[in-house]
């Protein structure tokens, strides 16, 4: 078997850098797929009926609220560097 070149064995000894900053990641949350099951039923009330209507947007609206207000919740959360 062939021995890796010098330049290939240096470069995989050698330590990667260290993070410069934290990345941050939001949590998990249920609330996307929400949101786009109220647009679905309402969308598919226009076809049905007008309940179905009512009951899409409503589900949408607080879906949304919510999603704001949890993502306001992280981002104020984080440290000031990050914002």
């Amino acid at each position: 078997m062939a021995e890796p070149a010098p330049e290939q064995s240096s470069l995989r000894a050698q330590a990667p850098p260290a993070a410069s900053e934290e990345i941050h990641l939001p949590g998990p949350t249920y609330l996307p797929v929400i949101v786009a099951g109220g647009i679905a039923v309402a969308l598919a009330g226009i076809l049905v009926t007008f309940v179905a209507v009512l009951l899409g947007m409503v589900t949408w609206v607080v879906a949304v609220v919510l999603w704001v207000r949890a993502a306001r919740k992280e981002i104020a959360e984080l440290p000031l560097e990050h914002r």
